[in-house]
């Protein structure tokens, strides 16, 4: 049977880009996929250099056509797709609810839900076709609790959970599985934009039990599970890797 074929949106960065070398590394093909073609490329150079079979698509994942292209691009390139992990996202503007704004909103709810809602839309109809397929969507701990400052970003990933949870019903009887992997506070460059400083990071570390933010790596190996077989019995369900943070 051919390696799995499995589709990274935001994978320039951070979590995204850990998964990346975490399904390369057990063996799947890759396709990699974000705005920057420099940055693109060089990470499927790197891919390669690893021994994996890897792809750059550049696409805007708030644009239909472009989601579109990329889905296509896939399929045309390997034939398949056998799992898509959604992890473009932005922070948005943080701040509290007084200073948002209809343009705040719109910036962070057209990334982080439709961009969503349109990979899923594109990856499971080719998925359905199939008839099998996974899809793993990127939540937050704060889609599930409220964030002081963080209201917007917190509503949109709410949102990703209700789309992942509505999507797992749809596709079930199909054979397609949609989870989402919700991350506590993870060392990337969303939580230094978000903390501001090395003593708010320090002291939002503090509050997790396990005494640490996690690592993207860590993260990424909770994402590589539930887009593999090994997670055949999973679907509409919201995997917590925060180190403790929302068992209290």
């Amino acid at each position: 049977m051919s390696a799995p074929v499995v589709l990274i949106t935001g994978a320039l960065a951070g979590i995204g880009r850990a998964a990346a070398f975490s399904v390369a590394k057990s063996g799947s093909r890759v396709v990699v996929s974000g705005r920057s073609l420099d940055k693109g490329h060089a990470l499927a150079e790197e891919l390669h250099a690893l021994g994996a079979e890897a792809e750059f698509i550049k696409a805007d994942i708030r644009s239909e056509e472009e989601v579109r292209a990329l889905v296509d691009g896939v399929v045309a390139r390997f034939g398949r797709l056998e799992a898509a992990v959604n992890n473009a996202g932005t922070e948005g503007q943080p701040g509290p609810v007084t200073e948002q704004s209809a343009e705040t909103y719109a910036t962070t709810f057209d990334t982080n839900v439709l961009g969503t809602l349109l990979s899923m839309k594109h990856e499971l109809r080719v998925m359905l076709a199939q008839g099998a397929g996974s899809i793993v969507n990127i939540s937050s701990t704060y889609g599930h609790e409220g964030a002081a400052g963080a209201s917007v970003y917190a509503a949109s990933k709410h949102a990703v959970e209700g789309l992942t949870k509505s999507a797992a019903l749809e596709a079930a009887g199909s054979g397609v599985r949609v989870n989402a992997v919700a991350p506590g506070p993870t060392d990337t460059g969303m939580l230094d934009r978000f903390t501001g400083s090395t003593e708010v990071k320090a002291a939002l570390a503090a509050k997790v039990p396990l005494s640490r933010v996690g690592q993207p790596s860590e993260i990424a190996e909770a994402i590589a599970f539930l887009a593999s077989g090994k997670a055949s019995f999973i679907t509409g369900q919201i995997v917590t890797a925060d180190g403790g943070k929302t068992a209290g």
